[in-house]
């Protein structure tokens, strides 16, 4: 079966954030024997160099307009320097698995950011699940206050919050202007962008710590060779793909898939414990997520799949030719009910 675009975009999110969803506990392993800005520069720097090996002279991005300029910045400085910066201290910090848990949370981020400053409709439906979001991503970022008191455990937490929210604002600048370029260019500058921003932190790392680069061992090595391969070059580039075809708000839904692969990895690799508060904080953040949305019972395959089926033997909306008696599928108004509740 030939699969369209949106197909190829739902697939290319759904490996993305598998990609992401392992990335935390590998990161966090990382992190322990390489510094946070040497892990952070080479990830990104060696990251662009794959992209630039693979687009070639493609890799050229002759932005359109100053605003251009300035979106390409902020979405480098918002996913890359800002996302990447207080995903790494929250790591160090707290347990590998709060992170995706906490990231899964972005759709309830976006609605707030909707509500205050884009002025949107205010629906009792979607402010209930926010009160029920926020209740779980507070019990998250407190749990280690719960089972042993206050520690830097919940400064962590309250980082991989804050790597989310500029996770939010990356895909709303990514969505203006990803569309009109390149992506997977668009991402190699975006890549010079962060790796450009890490590097007078990383100069630092190098001069004050002796043998810095003598003393990594596989877990730095992993670090760097995961994040500039897969996480980076692949993810980013991905990321940027799917986006270009699908809507913004759509692209939230595949951040499910993160929690269920870190907490698995972090369990395996880092034998991080699974506790009672992290189960609660989990429930209330999917549950406001679906009492909001309504978008957990439709799962990303299996809406990923429904525009490969013939049309006779589900149903889609779709578009009749009345000259010449031929049916398609309506693409868009699949889309803009791909996770509303029937």
């Amino acid at each position: 079966m030939k699969m369209s675009t949106v197909q190829k975009a739902f697939l290319a999110l759904i490996i993305v954030n598998i990609i992401w969803g392992a990335a935390a506990p590998i990161f966090k392993l990382s992190l322990q024997n390489i510094p946070l800005y040497t892990l952070a520069f080479w990830r990104f720097f060696l990251g662009a160099l794959i992209l630039l090996a693979i687009l070639g002279k493609k890799a050229a991005l002759p932005l359109k307009s100053r605003r251009d300029a300035v979106l390409l910045i902020a979405y480098g400085m918002l996913g890359i320097t800002f996302n990447i910066i207080f995903f790494f201290e929250g790591l160090k910090r707290t347990l590998s698995i709060n992170s995706p848990v906490i990231a899964s949370a972005q759709p309830i981020l976006t609605m707030v950011f909707a509500l205050l400053f884009l002025h949107e409709t205010f629906h009792l439906k979607k402010f209930l699940g926010m009160i029920l979001g926020t209740i779980g991503i507070i019990v998250i970022i407190i749990e280690p206050m719960l089972l042993s008191g206050i520690d830097g455990s919940v400064t962590g937490n309250l980082f991989l919050l804050i790597a989310a929210v500029a996770a939010v604002g990356q895909t709303i600048v990514g969505k203006k202007i990803v569309g009109r370029y390149n992506p997977f260019a668009f991402t190699f500058w975006a890549f010079l962008v962060g790796a450009a921003s890490f590097l007078p932190m990383m100069l630092r790392e190098f001069v004050t710590i002796p043998h810095l680069y003598a003393a990594l061992d596989w877990r730095g090595y992993l670090g760097i060779g995961y994040g500039a391969i897969f996480s980076s070059a692949m993810g980013y580039g991905l990321f940027a793909w799917g986006l270009s075809k699908i809507d913004a708000t759509d692209t939230a839904v595949f951040a499910y898939v993160d929690p269920i692969v870190g907490t698995v990895l972090g369990a395996l690799l880092l034998q991080e414990p699974i506790t009672t508060p992290f189960l609660l904080g989990a429930l209330f953040i999917f549950g406001g997520i679906f009492v909001a949305e309504g978008r957990i019972h439709y799962h990303p395959i299996k809406r990923m799949m429904i525009l490969g089926h013939p049309l006779k033997n589900i149903a889609v909306p779709v578009i009749t030719d009345e000259a010449t008696g031929t049916h398609k599928v309506n693409k868009k108004k699949v889309l803009a009910s791909i996770f509303r509740k029937t």
